[in-house]
């Protein structure tokens, strides 16, 4: 199948960051969330939804993002970086089928402490 990703990427304004760095001299970017955008078409079974599921890859800080249709398509497999998904609406977590169109958004959660 087609399709459109686009990587989220931007600062981390952590308190590390704030110290050493500033809006003239950027800290580096980190990947900050994933949109994916899987065309499907010609399905043969418009009932039945297409789903992803998450599987390991071969290291520790990256895991598989497989995107499975059924007939006429193949699976369609991404190597993302594995940390925790933020799964709130108001976070921009998206996860819809319609009009052929499978699109999975999501931001990583971030952890904010303080000691």
């Amino acid at each position: 199948p087609r399709y459109f990703n686009r990587v989220k990427c931007g600062y981390d304004w952590n308190a590390y960051n704030k110290t050493h760095y500033d809006h003239d001299n950027p800290p580096p970017k980190i990947v900050q969330g994933y949109k994916f955008n899987i065309f499907y078409p010609d399905l043969i079974d418009k009932t039945k939804t297409p789903q992803y599921f998450l599987e390991r890859a071969d290291t520790e800080n990256f895991c598989i993002l497989r995107f499975s249709a059924g007939p006429p398509y193949e699976d369609v497999a991404f190597k993302i970086i594995n940390r925790q998904w933020n799964k709130s609406r108001k976070r921009g977590f998206r996860c819809t089928f319609e009009r052929g169109v499978l699109s999975l958004y999501y931001n990583f959660a971030s952890h904010w402490y303080r000691r």
